[in-house]
C-alpha cells in the first residue's frame, strides 16, 4: 500500500502542499526539484529509531525518493549509525538552575541589558495564549515587510491567519512576553519537547529594541525551564556573524549533532560524491555568506522600504 500523501506545512511563513510519506507512525516530507531528499518532518528535532526499515520503505512508495536524511537528538549526541554523516551545530544553553546561568554563562553585558531593562519597568513573564497576546504580535509582525535584511515572511498576515498559526502545538506550547506598561514588545514561543524545550519564533519590537526584550525574555525562558527540569535550551542552528554573538553571550553554546545522508538511487549517491547532498548554500564557506547576507542587507535596507 502507498504510504504517500499530500501535507500543509508552513515555508517561509505560508502554507505550502508538499509530498510526504507516513512510515511507522512518522511522517517524512519529501523535497522538490532534481534531487528529492526525504527527511522527518521536524527535522533535527525528531529522532529515526530505525532507519533502515524506513529506507526500505521509501523505495516501495511511488515517489521516487533519492536520498533519506536525519538526525540525533539532543542529548544523543554520539553516532548510533554506520551511514555517511556530518555534523549540523545547534544552540542550545545547558540548564542545571538559574543562578548558574546568571552568573557562569552569560556575559557581563548581557547581565547588564537585563537589570537595565527591568529598571525601565519592563515586565518578563508567561502568558496565555489569548486575543490580547495576538493582536500584540499582530502588531509586531506589521512594523517592516523587511526584517534582519530580508523580505519578512508574517508581514501583513490578518489576526485570524496568526491565531490560527501561534495555536499549532499550543498545549506544548509556553509564551513569554516582554512589556512595557501594556504595550507588547516582544515575545517567545516555546515548545516543550520531552527533554528539552525550544523557540520556534522570536521577536521583538525595533522601536523598543534599547529595551533588551530579547535578552529578558531569553532569561524567563530559562527561568522556566530550570523550574521544570529541562536540561537544555535550543534557540535554532548555531548562527553566522552577529547573530552567532548574540547567542553565545547569552549563554547558547555550539553542539554538533550526528546528520545522516543515506542515498537510495544512483543520482543520490552522485549528489553526495560531489557533495551536492546539502545544496549550494552549505557549500559557500562562512566568511564569504558573512559578506553576502550584509549586501543583502544593505539591498533590502535601501529598496524594501520603498515598496512599502
Amino acid at each position: 500500500m502507498d504510504m504517500t500523501f499530500q501535507e500543509t506545512i508552513l515555508l517561509k511563513g505560508r502554507p505550502r502542499l508538499v509530498d510526504a510519506a507516513s512510515i511507522h507512525g512518522k511522517t517524512f516530507l519529501i523535497s522538490k526539484g532534481l534531487l528529492r531528499i526525504a527527511s522527518p518532518k521536524n527535522g533535527w528535532h525528531e529522532d529515526v529509531h530505525n532507519p533502515e526499515e524506513v529506507v526500505q520503505a521509501l523505495k516501495r512508495i511511488s515517489h521516487r525518493v533519492d536520498m533519506l536524511k536525519f538526525w540525533q537528538k539532543l542529548p544523543d549526541v554520539d553516532p548510533k549509525f554506520t551511514y555517511y554523516r556530518e555534523s549540523v551545530d545547534i544552540a542550545a544553553i545547558p540548564i542545571t538552575d538559574y543562578r548558574h546561568w546568571w552568573e557562569k554563562q552569560i556575559v557581563s553585558n548581557a547581565r547588564n541589558k537585563i537589570r537595565k531593562a527591568q529598571k525601565q519597568g519592563v515586565v518578563f513573564k508567561e502568558v496565555a495564549l489569548d486575543d490580547h497576546l495576538i493582536r500584540g504580535i499582530v502588531d509586531i509582525f506589521n512594523q517592516s515587510p523587511v526584517r534582519r535584511g530580508k523580505p519578512f515572511w508574517h508581514y501583513g498576515k490578518t489576526f485570524e491567519t496568526v491565531k490560527d498559526e501561534m495555536s499549532l502545538r499550543v498545549k506544548d506550547s509556553v509564551f513569554v512576553g516582554a512589556y512595557f506598561g501594556d504595550e507588547l514588545i516582544g515575545f517567545i514561543k516555546v515548545l516543550l519537547e520531552g527533554q528539552y524545550a525550544r523557540s520556534t519564533m522570536i521577536l521583538d519590537k525595533v522601536s523598543q529594541r534599547d529595551k533588551a526584550p530579547v535578552n529578558g525574555m531569553l532569561a524567563k525562558v530559562v527561568e522556566i525551564c530550570a523550574e521544570r527540569k529541562l536540561p537544555f535550551f535550543l534557540y535554532s542552528t548555531w548562527r553566522r556573524g552577529d547573530h552567532g554573538h548574540f547567542q553565545q553571550s547569552n549563554g547558547f553554546e555550539k553542539v554538533s549533532i550526528p546528520e545522516y545522508f543515506v542515498p537510495l538511487t544512483l543520482k543520490g549517491k552522485l549528489a553526495l560524491r560531489v557533495g551536492l547532498h546539502k545544496g549550494i548554500k552549505e557549500a559557500v564557506p562562512e566568511s564569504v555568506m558573512v559578506r553576502l547576507l550584509a549586501l543583502r542587507m544593505k539591498w533590502y535596507s535601501k529598496h524594501g522600504r520603498q515598496s512599502e
